[in-house]
């Protein structure tokens, strides 16, 4: 363990499942292999910011079965806050991981679901994920009621669901959380951000230096300074704010 700088721990920080490069695949196996119906979220600068303006975010993120770090500002914030950060496990990486564990062990054992983006992105995306195989797809830009009927409409009792929700924060991590006490049973709820316009090609990702470093947020704010200007150039000295207060100010005084 680091020594701590702040004098209170963060809640969100502190709530972070950190995991070595070596223990990803023991993660994955234990996520291929789940019994009751878990989420998995993960955590980076602009997530952590969204949760300190949303009290509800912030406890959706806390309940998340799995809330793992993502990126170089959440590594820094768990080194504040005395935590060992280990790897940076950005769900951009590790969906793709995950889901060709579960297509090449038993995928018949699995039911998937995309829901996010739009078509063409959409369907191009689930393809080029799930390699192919059968998948159930709904765009991005539904109520919450509709991906919940439609889960329950399409549901096969035999199989494990394999749910991955693509449609940006907070709106997929409050889907996890109600699919999550909708199921009875087994299941896997992703909160995967942009992963099916990266699967599809509609982004493309930052080369690899970036991604291992944690800095993939620099590549995309250089190709999109307009729209994740605000996200970063505004939002990285927020970031910092909101580390500092809650380090140095307890939740009692808040």
């Amino acid at each position: 363990m680091t020594k701590a700088l702040f004098r209170y721990q963060d809640r969100l920080i502190n709530r972070l499942d950190l995991i070595d490069d070596a223990d990803s695949e023991a993660l994955i196996q234990k996520l291929a292999s789940v019994t009751t119906p878990s989420t998995v979220a993960f955590l980076n600068q602009h997530a952590y910011n969204l949760a300190q303006e949303d009290p509800r975010l912030q406890q959706g993120f806390a309940e998340m079965t799995y809330l793992l770090r993502d990126g170089i500002g959440i590594k820094w914030a768990c080194q504040l806050n005395g935590r060992e950060p280990k790897a940076n496990m950005n769900g951009s990486d590790f969906i793709p991981r995950l889901v060709n564990h579960l297509l090449e062990a038993t995928p018949c054992d699995y039911q998937f679901f995309a829901m996010g983006t739009r078509d063409p992105w959409l369907e191009k995306g689930a393809e080029n994920l799930f390699k192919n195989h059968r998948f159930h797809a709904v765009d991005g830009f539904q109520p919450a009621e509709t991906y919940l009927d439609y889960i329950r409409g399409h549901l096969d009792p035999t199989r494990v669901p394999v749910i991955l929700l693509a449609m940006g924060m907070p709106k997929q991590e409050e889907l996890a959380r109600r699919i999550q006490t909708t199921i009875n049973g087994p299941a896997l709820i992703i909160c995967g951000g942009a992963i099916l316009d990266f699967a599809a090609n509609r982004v493309k990702r930052a080369p690899l230096l970036f991604r291992k470093s944690g800095m993939e947020w620099l590549y995309r704010l250089l190709k999109e300074p307009r729209r994740l200007a605000s996200r970063y150039i505004l939002g990285i000295p927020r970031f910092f704010y909101y580390l500092a207060r809650n380090g140095m100010v307890s939740r009692q005084a808040r």
